[in-house]
């Protein structure tokens, strides 16, 4: 027994607080993976030993926006150095150090516990800055062995991608940021549809994926085994069946490679688990495989290190597949990152503790809970053929993480089911009688989907031809087949929890003429891309996704359940229709929209950038000469804020920004959240740092404070000091529709919205 407070370590508070007596003690988990011998001879006790320690924290600096390298910078020559210097019970903190697999620096992982960032002001600095950054998208706090899947994918702009089993949405956010590598095309080609089978959970998928501002996610909601296969619009006019270039498949698991932070999982670890998830996941893993294109790649991962749950899956997969897909040799793709080669021989074990080596042994009694495919296959020659010891399994005491399986399969072929029988589908909707095809995986594991439309060009173009778009909204096939397809007449309960209806506008709308000639858009413009949420009365926001993902959604409006899409580029405003447009631009959108918008730019300098970062509604002669001359050439109204860098100068960020702004009659203000106003400042070398004193009695530790004043130190370039006054105020909009009118702020700009608290942030200046 291990005692007490070595059980829930300070740092383990969050999930798993309030466990005050989970014991990092399992019997039968050391009984097991002892006898399995997929950890290396003599290090057992080492892994079992950092089993029961707590997980370092890692943090990822979003990639693909331009200004990583500066956040990069900071971190490493202000935050990092000072962590050096201090001292903590007598003892230096050890510095942070990046994960040397990852590219380009990017990612980073610390043994300081939150514990420890609160004793030292100078670490409490750090966690704001954290804390901030996240909230704004350009860090994402995520653990090191969860990064691997999306670096394995080999993502490109041009990609489509399906992220079957998405939520919380960390490696999702990875998926976005890889698409956006490069940030001079606002629309990529490709993009990235996220799935989660929890409606709640979805909503925390759009919380990761709308900090990015990326208009090419779609978050959906469906059971992954079944997810629907997605129609397209083919260039020659016709309709095309959707094939994903990347799949991940990061499967619903039993998380024994978890241990380390949810300790909950000790006392809840039992062999069934994985008996019981192994159907699951390879139900899922074929939708995958079925659904993606010929020549693509799908990533299987799971947090558990259970041959059941990981090599028995992909060698099924394999075996059924009948040479359509090969594992990926991946031992090159990230150098620095250790792994074990995946086993080809396991066995199996009951929670009473009974082994049994292949299926030969188990007894019938036993034969609904323990499968054929769980145990390896017995023919050695097909078996060698699979390379199964290219599949990847990282322990935790070898760099100091969480346990993790991955495996990187690539279509070569169709899948060899349909192409056995391309008429199928056809034949079973035409007769009451039709028996369901052979399943590729055995009969107790009924529910998987035909691969719908594939067998190479002729497959798809043939079944095309064959179903009618009627037949096929009217349900896949028949519920004697038992084979999952779109549901069928469900058409109320589509958008449930209240969801909006998502309404793309057409070119000729009379709500963009305004916009067009108020903000000088050029005639490249994409309208046809640019949607709302509402059918009838004001339209509020505007949002744009890219063209394939409006090619998506037009086609397969009544078989998908669209939780979001899209990113926010114009809200109404209806003071502005005075000067010309209702609407102004939204900081979210504004990297989207910007490569469109010719006029109502204004060119600033860093120390414009601080005057409206840190100044509210200054006047327009607070600017410098060349920004002050510009505001006087444009009338009232929304603006861009557009910082250049000087590339014959090292001072400032070496990165444009974007910033929304508003042109008032006499003064200027910068249209820009609280955490994205000190994120830019912390870019331009000012220092910012909340005063915990002003917290009311009612706040906890580390929540910000609500309708109220707080204190900000802010020091540009370590001298000047400015103490700052931030005043938060929260306006909760009771109706979400978009037809509502929004809440009226101290601007009289008036804005709202969407199932979103919207956070309106006074800062003030004054020297001190």
């Amino acid at each position: 027994m291990y005692p007490t407070q070595d059980i829930v370590a300070p740092e383990m508070q969050g999930w798993g607080a309030g466990y005050a007596d989970i014991v990092k003690e399992n019997k039968l988990f050391e009984t097991y993976y002892k006898e399995l011998g997929l950890v290396p001879d003599g290090e057992f006790d080492q892994f079992m030993e950092s089993m029961r320690e707590p997980l370092p924290a890692t943090i990822r600096i979003t990639g693909y926006k331009s200004h990583a390298k500066e956040i990069l910078h900071c971190l490493k020559n202000k935050y990092f150095k000072e962590i050096q210097e201090v001292e903590i019970d007598g003892q230096k903190i050890e510095a942070p150090q990046p994960l040397s697999w990852y590219p380009d620096e990017l990612a980073w992982h610390t043994n300081m516990s939150r514990k420890i960032l609160r004793k030292s002001p100078l670490l409490e600095k750090f966690h704001q800055f954290l804390v901030s950054e996240t909230e704004s998208g350009n860090i994402s706090r995520q653990e090191a062995v969860s990064m691997i899947p999306p670096l394995l994918m080999k993502i490109e702009p041009h990609h489509k991608i399906l992220d079957m089993c998405a939520a919380p949405g960390s490696k999702t956010a990875q998926l976005i940021e890889m698409l956006h590598a490069d940030m001079d095309i606002p629309f990529p080609e490709g993009f990235v549809i996220a799935n989660d089978v929890d409606n709640k959970r979805c909503y925390l998928l759009v919380h990761q994926a709308k900090r990015l501002n990326s208009p090419c996610i779609m978050v959906v909601n469906h059971d992954a085994s079944c997810i629907p296969r997605l129609q397209i619009d083919s260039p020659d006019g016709g309709k095309d069946t959707l094939f994903y270039d990347r799949i991940l498949c990061d499967v619903p698991c039993s998380g024994d490679g978890t241990m380390r932070k949810n300790i909950d999982v000790w006392k809840k670890w039992t062999t069934s688990n994985s008996l019981h998830l192994h159907g699951l996941q390879i139900r899922i893993a074929v939708r995958g495989v079925e659904q993606l294109a010929v020549g693509g790649r799908m990533v299987y991962s799971t947090c558990s290190l259970n041959p059941i749950e990981d090599e028995a899956v992909i060698a099924t997969l394999l075996e059924k597949s009948e040479g359509a897909l090969e594992l990926a040799d991946t031992s090159a793709e990230l150098p620095g990152l250790k792994w074990l080669p995946g086993v080809s021989k396991w066995k199996l074990m009951t929670k009473e503790g009974q082994w049994y080596n292949d299926w030969s042994e188990v007894p019938a009694n036993r034969h609904t809970q323990i499968r054929p495919t769980m145990f390896p296959p017995t023919d050695a020659e097909k078996l060698a053929g699979m390379k199964l010891e290219r599949c990847m399994r990282i322990l935790p005491h070898h760099q100091n993480t969480g346990g993790f399986f991955v495996a990187v399969l690539v279509k070569k072929a169709p899948m060899p089911w349909n192409r056995r029988h391309p008429k199928m589908r056809k034949e079973q909707l035409s007769s009451s009688v039709a028996q369901p095809e052979a399943s590729p995986v055995e009969t107790p594991l009924p529910g998987l989907p035909l691969e719908d439309g594939e067998g190479g060009e002729m497959g798809v173009k043939e079944e095309a031809a064959e179903i009618s778009p009627k037949e096929a909204e009217a349900g896949d096939l028949i519920k004697e087949a038992k084979v999952c397809g779109p549901p069928p007449n469900k058409k109320m309960k589509l958008h449930g929890f209240k969801e909006d209806p998502f309404v793309f506008l057409t070119a000729d709308d009379p709500v963009f003429p305004p916009i067009e000639s108020f903000y000088d858009l050029c005639p490249d413009f994409p309208k046809i891309n640019v949607l709302t949420r509402t059918h009838e009365g004001k339209k509020r926001h505007l949002y744009i996704v890219s063209k394939e993902l409006r090619n998506v959604m037009l086609n397969n409006s009544e078989r998908m359940k669209v939780i979001n899409t899209g990113v926010k580029v114009l809200s109404r405003n209806s003071d502005g229709e005075e000067f010309g447009c209702a609407f102004r631009l939204a900081q979210e959108g504004i990297y989207t929209l910007f490569p469109y918008i010719r006029s109502r730019i204004i060119s600033i300098s860093v120390e414009d950038i601080k005057v409206l970062l840190t100044q509210e509604n200054p006047y327009l002669s607070k600017l410098e000469d060349a920004a002050h001359q510009q505001a006087k050439q444009i009338g009232m109204g929304s603006i861009v804020l557009r910082y250049q860098p000087d590339n014959s100068s090292s001072d400032g960020p070496q990165c444009p920004i974007e910033l929304c702004g508003w042109r008032g009659k006499t003064s200027i203000r910068a249209f820009v959240p609280r955490n994205e106003r000190f994120h830019y400042l912390r870019m331009l070398g000012v220092e910012v740092f909340r005063d915990k004193q002003g917290q009311g009695p009612g706040t906890r530790d580390g929540e910000e404070k609500v309708d109220g004043e707080e204190k900000v130190e802010v020091k540009v370039d370590g001298e000047e000091k400015v103490e700052v006054k931030v005043e938060v105020k929260m306006e909760v909009e009771e109706v979400v529709n978009d037809g509502e009118e929004g809440v009226e702020t101290e601007n009289g700009i008036k804005d709202g919205s969407i199932k979103d608290e919207l956070k309106e942030v006074k800062i003030e200046a004054t020297s001190t």
